[in-house]
């Protein structure tokens, strides 16, 4: 099985499976007690914080462990939100939110409708899913919260973070960036508040997520407090897990740079060869994208019957999502970007993905797609 999914959720890294037996031997304890078990602990929690914060050149203060990417999101938007609620005010201003952002920036700032009586608006992108800058100034002014992606999660286009920040600053709007895509991979975007972050993406352990807030930002737990080493994070932190995503995130970013080039340059074969089969409409910037992700449609083709088909085939993608049995809806994000949503696939590379990988891909796309479209009448 070549295994092209890793945007779900990657494999764990040999260095994360080598600290996390002794971790477990060592690290199990409650890392706010006083006795021996516990100052180990402790000892393992802090050390996982400061490498996770040198790797992503931060300050080891700024980060947070929370149970998982989706809970760092949440509490990373709705904290910045929380704790920029003006003075007299009863509800936060509004939240504007990329119209290709994750589901859960979306329920987030949804929840925050709902339960904080804030509004929500929304910031269009072009065809190549990068969000219009020209459109910020409309929707910047009285709001509270900007809330932009550092690389689209589906097509891999980069975001203008830098840009989106400085105009956001000039009407002293927070900042809130969903880095999961692209961390590890690449070096944060500058200008946020705060940032997410998860483990699984980069071959740590799943269920551990990184909250970033920066350094002197008003933040404010959105949830009921917790009495925890750190007070941004809730429930018993899982250190053993925390140490293995650490060891993880150094190895990634220390390989990162020839990691990268090797993926770009499968991508950019993936992206040429499925494009030879007729009808077929690869999406989002060829350039300007984080290396290891491409989505790629196909006209008249169920994207859930190319995903088996090609999973047959021994070729593990995913639909990112067209219409699938769960929700028969479409892709939000490519909606968004007024693409081709039909017979809909993401592809996303192991780090150690080859030229065979690819081209075992490609092949398979150009045989299953037209004897789908046959089998329809097409």
């Amino acid at each position: 099985m070549a295994y092209l999914d890793t945007a779900s959720s990657t494999p764990l890294h040999p260095a994360a499976r080598a600290v996390l037996d002794d971790a477990l031997r060592s690290g199990w304890a409650d890392p706010r007690r006083l006795h021996g078990p516990g100052r180990s602990a402790r000892l393992l929690l802090d050390n996982a914080r400061a490498v996770v914060a040198e790797a992503l050149d931060v300050r080891p203060d700024e980060v947070t462990f929370t149970p998982s990417g989706t809970d760092a999101t949440h509490r990373g938007l709705l904290g910045l939100l929380a704790g920029r609620v003006r003075a007299g005010r009863a509800a936060p201003g509004p939240v504007v939110v990329g119209a290709v952002e994750h589901s859960s920036v979306a329920h987030a700032a949804a929840w925050a409708e709902r339960w904080l009586g804030t509004t929500t608006r929304e910031l269009g992108v072009d065809r190549l899913g990068r969000v219009l800058l020209d459109d910020l100034g409309s929707l910047l002014p009285g709001a509270s919260v900007l809330a932009v992606q550092s690389a689209n999660h589906e097509v891999a286009t980069r975001q203008p973070v830098a840009a989106c920040a400085a105009a956001a600053a000039s009407h002293d709007v927070g900042v809130f960036v969903d880095a999961r895509a692209s961390a590890g991979r690449e070096p944060l975007p500058r200008g946020w508040d705060t940032a997410a972050a998860s483990a699984h993406r980069w071959g740590g352990p799943a269920g551990v997520g990184v909250l970033l807030v920066r350094h002197g930002t008003r933040w404010r737990s959105p949830f009921p407090a917790d009495d925890r080493v750190d007070e941004r994070a809730t429930g018993f932190e899982n250190v053993p897990a925390a140490l293995a995503a650490a060891a993880a995130l150094r190895a990634v970013v220390d390989d990162a740079e020839a990691t990268a080039a090797r993926q770009h340059a499968l991508v950019d074969r993936l992206r040429a060869g499925v494009a030879r089969v007729p009808d077929v409409e690869v999406a989002g910037d060829p350039v300007d994208r984080i290396p290891h992700l491409v989505t790629f449609s196909c006209l008249y083709v169920d994207g859930e019957a190319l995903v088996t088909e090609l999973d047959r085939r021994g070729l593990a993608v995913a639909s990112g999502s067209a219409c699938t049995a769960s929700t028969l809806t479409p892709s939000r994000v490519l909606e968004a970007m007024g693409v081709l949503t039909h017979g809909n696939v993401r592809v996303s590379l192991t780090d150690d993905a080859t030229e065979a990988d690819v081209d075992a891909l490609v092949a398979a796309v150009a045989e299953v797609v037209p004897r789908l479209r046959a089998e329809v009448g097409l």
